[in-house]
């Protein structure tokens, strides 16, 4: 099937992209390792020792980060439904996180430990529609806002991506609901004309 002129501008796109370029130096393995770093830079969300979460973790920037962040003393625990190759100091369980079996597994993971906070930067494959893939996307956050709600020691955090359009409001809405702090991070290495944010919680209620 001969590529499309969108992915071959996407690819065009990718390839000269300076995040995508400073991953594949500094060993990430995605651009969207910065975006949590500069978020981590602004926050202070890790502590040495702490155990972290990362929902939807393939292919696993976002866990290296973590793990460098947390230390030897912390535990990271990955979970999502592709495979992730290993990594050093990250923990990960393959399967979709709602369902019992593995929530077990991340219960003997954590081996009575508290979450000190949930990271996800989960999104669907887009299908181009966009309201079908808006809300395809906001029921991603809404489950791991429930897990979050659910996981998290009482002072802990949850960093979530989430884009902007319908719903989005009823979501923040939720959020608010839940937590007694919501920020609004919009980091560089998240493209201009992207309209996904996130949203970042503290103070569960």
């Amino acid at each position: 099937m001969k590529p499309s002129k969108t992915s071959k501008q996407w690819m065009r796109e990718h390839i000269n992209d300076p995040f995508v370029q400073m991953a594949q130096k500094d060993g990430y393995r995605s651009r969207a390792a910065y975006k949590l770093l500069e978020i981590n830079e602004k926050d202070r969300l890790f502590k040495p020792g702490m155990v972290v979460v990362d929902l939807g973790a393939t292919p696993g920037g976002w866990c290296q980060v973590a793990a460098r962040e947390v230390g030897r003393t912390g535990k990271v625990i990955g979970l999502d439904l592709l495979p992730l190759d290993p990594l050093a100091g990250v923990d990960f369980i393959q399967g979709d996180f709602r369902e019992e079996s593995v929530l077990k597994q991340l219960q003997e993971l954590l081996g009575g430990r508290q979450v000190g906070l949930v990271i996800s930067d989960m999104a669907p494959n887009m299908s181009g529609v966009a309201n079908a893939d808006l809300a395809r996307a906001l029921y991603l956050a809404e489950l791991a806002m429930e897990f979050a709600v659910e996981q998290l020691q009482p002072d802990g955090h949850f960093l979530v991506k989430v884009f902007q359009g319908a719903g989005f409001e009823d979501y923040l809405k939720l959020m608010r609901s839940h937590f007694s702090k919501v920020a609004t991070r919009k980091p560089k290495a998240s493209r201009d004309r992207s309209s996904e944010l996130y949203l970042l919680a503290s103070g569960k209620l």
